[in-house]
Order: structure tokens, then C-alpha cells, then sequence
């Protein structure tokens, strides 16, 4: 039995750099940073003070619907992002079958800003008790609900909080939803809002870099935490072709694996990595060699970017060194689970105009780090496939690979 194709034709952000594609994608490409001192909480008890936060942001502009007084921030991120995708899309809600319009999202904290915001009234004594108020808004699934609540979406609903691939694996199910029949369109991606929690939790870890996210630098010193969200459309490219819409790319398949190594150390020979891009590959019935751009993950910590690259020359061989290889985590910072989801925009996007973003902060060589990582200047470049790959703490792997939309055959 053929297998439904299944397209992206919609892409929403909001991130550090811009809110909307146009905008994210005009300031991506001019190598722009969203990383600035922390202006959320106060960071004087830190060692480290810089994040990637999202300003400017007015959720009244998306939500209609619901309360935005009574949405946590990721929530309010991810509504904005799944409105900003639909309108990019050309998709009317009301043309719908809104019993087969889903939603898949992915996270890596839910709504901590919440337990912050509950933490600071007990410890005041303003609360003695969690009470419905906290409970309804909390949990990581209730992102997922506030897109389809706002949106009267009452198809399959999920939230995967696998960390940092988070996004991806969102996008994985989507496609698996689609193309076994079970919706006609479905809102895939990923929202995280920046916290203290989060922020903490990788100083502790001596994660943080000071001053600038270097992915694949000689001299880089860790990761920048961030916030944002990013959806995409996707739906079957029978309707899509027959709706004219404008597709940006081809979903052509995922791998997932789990390193089951170590609770935050990636597995020391990138085994878990590889078999994630090699099942995507092998899903899509791509070559590497035919692989035209990677997305990486990327963070700008020692560990990450060494076994990252390491996996890609497993995996690629000779070709691992003609390949174009960037991270936006340079400009964006880490944006936790909305960040592979962004990526995965990016790769469409990459498909779509065959240009490449940078990374930025790109000083020395590592001699560990010996690829192509398109230093500090976007790149003029065909894409006929991209990969997106992503890894997370737990040992979760997900590599999604996209494809440039050419034909109806």
C-alpha cells in the first residue's frame, strides 16, 4: 500500500529573534542574536547572567477565545505560534473538520513558571495550600489543550515532554497520525517558556555559558538558555496540492532511539545519535550522501558538540566533511522543547529558498570540530534534504528528515 505523502505547508515562531516566519527568518539568515542579560528574575546570586528571552510579545494578539490572563507563557507562546502557522498556511478554521484537527506538541518543563509562581506565594504565606488555581495550569499536557481549546480542534491531542527533542518527536506522531488516515491536519511542534527552574538546574550543571553560545568552537564555553515556540502545518499532500497551497517542504520520515546511558551524558561514541539519523535515513530510503543539509543540535557545551560530531562522521563518512552543518542554538540559545521544532521550520525553510543560516560566534576551529559548520555567514546553498536532529537528556535521539517538494509522483 503507498504511503500518504505528507507536507508542510505552514510555519509559526515565536522566538528571541522574531515572532512570525518572516521576520525569524529575515533575522536567522542576517546572523542576529537573541541573547542579551536576563531581564525576567534576578540573576545577581548566579555566576552567569545571559539568556535568550522573548520581548515584545503581546498575547492579546492571538488569543480570542480563551482567558490570556489565566495561560501560563509556554501556553501563550504555542497558541501564537499554532495561529501565526494556520495563517501562514491559508487555512481557514472554519473550513475544517475540526474532528479531524490535532494537535501534537512537545516540552521539556510544561509551565514551571507556575510551581515558581506557587513557590513565591507559599514561601510569602499568601498561599498555604495547591489549589485548583495551580492545578489547572500546570501540567505539561495543558499546552496541548490550550491550542485545541482556542482553536475548537477536538481531533487526537498529545503532549510528548522528551526534553530537548521534544519538538521533533511531536512532529514524528503528527506524521505517523497522518499518514495512517487518523486526521486531515494536524498542528505539530513545540513551546517553553524561560524560568528559574530551568535556568538553575544548567548553572548547577555549569552549562551556561557566560557570555556567547559557540557551537563547534574551539573556545566555547556551554549553552545559553531560551524560550519560544514553533509549530508547523502539516497535512497530506493530496489536499494541500488541491487547496494550492504553498509547500515548503516534504516529511519523509523520523528515527527516535534512547541512549539508556546516562541521566545527562550522551553516550561516549554517539551510538544512540547514529541510529536515530540511520532510521530516518532508512524510513525516507535517502542516502547519506544525498543529504544536503544538517540542522544540529548544537548547544555549544563541550560534551555535545564533540559526540555530535563524532556521530555525524559515523554515520556519513567521507561525505560528513561536504556537507553544511549549522546551529541556531548560536543566535537563539537553547529554546528547550520548542527548539528542534523551530529547527524543523528551519530545515522546510532551508528547503523551500535553498539558503542555509549561520552560526554565529564561530572564532577558531576545534580540531575535534572539523566540519563544515557554515561560519557566522548564511550561505546560498540547494537543499534538496535536510536532516533536524535533536538529542535531550535521558538519552532521547530524534532525527526528522525533510525533503524539497517537487512532484506529485
Amino acid at each position: 500500500m503507498k504511503q500518504r505523502r505528507i507536507v508542510v505547508t505552514g510555519i509559526g515562531v515565536v522566538t528571541p529573534i522574531g515572532t512570525g516566519c518572516e521576520r525569524f527568518w529575515t533575522n536567522l539568515l542576517a546572523g542576529q542574536s537573541g541573547i542579551g542579560m536576563v531581564q525576567s528574575f534576578d540573576t545577581s546570586s548566579y555566576s552567569v547572567h545571559r539568556g535568550a528571552e522573548v520581548h515584545d510579545f503581546e498575547v492579546e494578539n492571538y488569543v480570542s477565545n480563551l482567558d490570556a490572563a489565566h495561560l501560563g507563557r509556554a501556553s501563550q507562546f504555542a497558541i501564537a505560534a499554532a495561529r501565526l502557522a494556520l495563517a501562514d498556511a491559508n487555512v481557514e478554521i472554519a473550513s475544517l473538520d475540526l474532528e479531524r484537527a490535532g494537535v501534537s506538541m512537545g516540552t521539556t518543563s510544561g509551565e514551571p513558571r507556575e510551581v515558581e509562581r506557587f513557590d513565591d506565594l507559599f514561601v510569602s504565606k499568601k498561599l498555604e495550600r495547591v489549589g485548583p488555581e495551580f492545578l489547572a495550569l500546570y501540567p505539561s499536557h495543558v499546552i496541548a489543550a490550550h491550542i485545541a481549546r482556542e482553536l475548537r480542534f477536538a481531533g487526537v491531542n498529545i503532549m510528548i515532554p522528551t526534553a530537548c527533542a521534544a519538538g521533533n518527536y511531536a512532529i514524528a506522531h503528527a506524521f505517523d497520525v497522518l499518514r495512517a488516515g487518523r486526521a486531515d491536519l494536524m498542528l505539530a511542534g513545540g513551546s517553553d517558556s524561560f524560568s528559574r527552574i530551568t535556568y538553575t538546574g544548567f548553572a548547577q550543571l555549569g552549562a551556561i555559558a557566560p557570555e556567547l553560545c559557540q557551537p563547534f568552537d574551539r573556545y566555547r564555553k556551554g549553552m545559553i538558555p531560551g524560550e519560544g515556540a514553533g509549530v508547523i502545518v502539516l497535512e497530506p499532500m493530496t489536499s494541500a496540492v488541491r487547496r494550492g497551497a504553498r509547500i515548503y517542504a516534504e516529511i519523509s520520515g523520523y528515527g527516535l532511539s534512547c541512549d539508556a546511558h546516562h541521566m545527562t551524558a550522551a553516550h561516549p561514541n554517539g551510538q544512540g545519535a547514529v541510529r536515530a539519523m540511520e532510521q530516518a535515513l532508512e524510513q525516507s530510503s535517502i542516502a547519506p550522501e544525498d543529504v544536503s543539509y544538517i540542522s544540529a543540535h548544537g548547544t555549544g557545551t563541550l560534551t555535545n558538540d564533540r559526540l555530535e560530531t563524532l556521530a555525524v562522521k559515523r554515520l556519513f563518512r567521507d561525505a560528513a566533511y561536504r556537507i553544511p552543518i549549522s546551529s541556531i542554538k548560536s543566535m537563539l540559545g537553547h529554546t528547550m522543547g520548542a527548539a528542534s521544532a523551530i529547527e524543523a521550520a528551519v530545515c522546510a525553510l532551508a528547503c523551500f529558498h535553498d539558503r542555509i543560516p549561520p552560526t554565529i560566534n564561530s572564532k577558531e576551529s576545534d580540531p575535534e570540530c572539523d566540519l563544515d559548520y557554515v561560519p557566522n555567514s548564511a550561505r546560498d546553498h540547494p537543499v534538496r534534504v535536510a536532516m533536524n536532529n535533536a538529542y535531550a537528556f535521558g538519552g532521547n535521539n530524534a532525527s526528522l528528515v525533510l525533503r524539497k517538494f517537487e512532484s506529485l509522483n
